[in-house]
């Protein structure tokens, strides 16, 4: 698969996640086939997390909640790459306070869009939305305190130039915690193949010391992986890169070695010099 073909695919799926008449698992174009709440509690958000933000915010597309190990302090700076409707961002703008200011970079217009509304909905005066592709952020170099993001890296085509990215946007001693799938072992060809799959966060999962390292390469240091965890069958796949899968002629078996592959990771690294 090429990279804008990739690229295309991903924004045009979630552009109808963004759709405001249908929810994530209702347009079946999201990471998910159950409801927002239940993923976004799976994945390790609390009940208040939930309800804290703008309805309409959290879309239930995580794989893992970044904020809760980020260790956000007041008047720090925070990018969240690929920040959708803005879910991670508002919780992350409570805990900068209004001395800080948090910063959602998104490739989809209507994602944004979105987040916009939910911010002036949600009354936030220290948040900002930027249309961008985390592969060449729109921000300036050293500019951000703690980086963010949650299961959106596995989507990118070009892994290794966002962590480059990622650095680069980072001051000294910057953070980067992130959620995300990675896989146990390779998937089979004819899944690394397909676009639906991979814009269904399937098969653009890198390998975990394969994604490990190419942090490492970007100059991160201190690189930990916190918790690892394998998720139901159900939620690994979305529904239309279920569809796809199974249309590819995987046994029950296989679809269940491929789902058992692929597990949550979340990751934290300091960018030191």
């Amino acid at each position: 698969m090429k990279e804008e073909e990739i690229k295309r695919e991903v924004r045009n799926r979630y552009a109808k996640v963004a759709n405001p008449s249908s929810s994530c698992c209702a347009s079946s174009a999201g990471c998910c086939s159950v409801p927002n709440k239940q993923v976004s509690k799976m994945v390790g958000y609390s009940e208040e997390e939930m309800s804290a933000v703008p309805e309409g915010a959290n879309l239930g597309l995580g794989c893992g909640n970044p904020i809760a190990l980020a260790s956000l302090k007041v008047g720090e700076r925070v990018l969240d790459l690929g920040c959708g409707a803005g879910f991670d961002v508002f919780l992350a703008a409570k805990k900068v306070g209004n001395q800080g200011q948090v910063i959602g970079v998104d490739m989809t217009p209507e994602m944004l869009d979105k987040a916009r509304a939910n911010a002036k909905k949600g009354g936030y005066t220290n948040v900002e939305f930027r249309l961008g592709e985390i592969e060449n952020l729109p921000v300036a170099d050293n500019f951000v305190d703690v980086i963010i993001s949650n299961c959106v890296i596995n989507l990118s085509p070009n892994k290794k130039r966002v962590f480059e990215e990622a650095f680069r946007v980072l001051v000294s001693n910057g953070r980067l915690m992130v959620s995300d799938l990675v896989l146990r072992r390779k998937l089979p060809e004819v899944v690394q193949r397909n676009v639906e799959a991979y814009a269904g966060c399937v098969s653009g999962a890198e390998l975990k010391e394969v994604y490990l390292e190419q942090m490492r390469n970007a100059g991160f240091q201190n690189i930990e992986v916190i918790e690892e965890q394998s998720y139901p069958l159900e939620y690994v796949f979305g529904e239309e890169a279920f569809k796809s899968v199974i249309d590819l002629g995987l046994t029950p078996e296989e679809l269940k070695e491929t789902a058992s592959s692929i597990v949550s990771i979340k990751v934290s690294a300091l960018r030191t010099r």
